[in-house]
């Protein structure tokens, strides 16, 4: 079976965990773009196309992936009333093809400051928790504020640089959290990287169907 291949768009300023947490996870030839750098692509010839998340903030020239899609299709980003970090649980509001084999709630890491606050127009909100907007999908699109990909080094590593952001005695709390046992319960949303990758799976092939002429077709 051919292997998809899709630009990842890696917007962290110290991109090595992102970039080892996406490949261990995403089974697809993953093209890097360092975006910190203004490296970007310069066609659409992939199929798929992964937006990291980043330290810099929406109104930067580099942002969250979640949140740049939000307000790249019509939606609101805004600064949130304190920050949001750790393995805390999310709710799903309806089913969808990402979520599928991911409980209607579950534990993810979160680490974010800013938040959507209006969805893009024709957008689905698709998962949720008492802070605001962690997924949603608008067509061929998905928007994730959660870092499923993320394992316990890097979470240890992201909840450390914070000390500039929050108080040195939440970071050590967030940190004394950080334990096999969370990111086990954490794992229950890695399926979401498979799904994504079926998914863009069948849009190429039907894609393909569609170009084929009629006499090629399957009966």
């Amino acid at each position: 079976m051919t292997r998809l291949r899709f630009a990842l768009l890696n917007a962290a300023h110290d991109g090595a965990n992102t970039r080892r947490n996406f490949r261990r996870e995403i089974d697809a030839d993953l093209v890097e773009f360092d975006v910190t750098a203004g490296d970007l692509p310069d066609h659409a010839d992939f199929d798929g196309v992964v937006v990291t998340g980043s330290r810099s903030s929406v109104y930067w020239d580099v942002c969250y992936g979640h949140q740049v899609l939000a307000e790249a299709l019509g939606g609101r980003v805004a600064g949130m009333d304190g920050f949001e970090i750790g393995y805390n649980e999310i709710r799903r509001t309806r089913d969808d093809p990402l979520f599928d084999g991911i409980g209607d709630s579950f534990t993810a890491f979160t680490t974010h400051g800013d938040v959507v606050v209006e969805l893009p127009p024709s957008a689905t909100l698709l998962a949720e928790n008492d802070r605001g907007v962690h997924a949603f999908r608008d067509g061929h699109c998905w928007g994730v504020q959660f870092h499923p990909e993320y394992d316990a080094e890097t979470a240890r590593e992201v909840t450390d640089g914070k000390r500039d952001r929050i108080s040195d005695a939440r970071v050590d709390a967030v940190l004394a959290e950080i334990t096999p046992e969370a990111y086990d319960a954490a794992c229950e949303a890695k399926p979401l990287f498979d799904n994504f990758v079926a998914y863009a799976r069948r849009l190429k092939a039907d894609r393909g169907r569609s170009r084929r002429p009629a006499t090629d077709r399957d009966p």
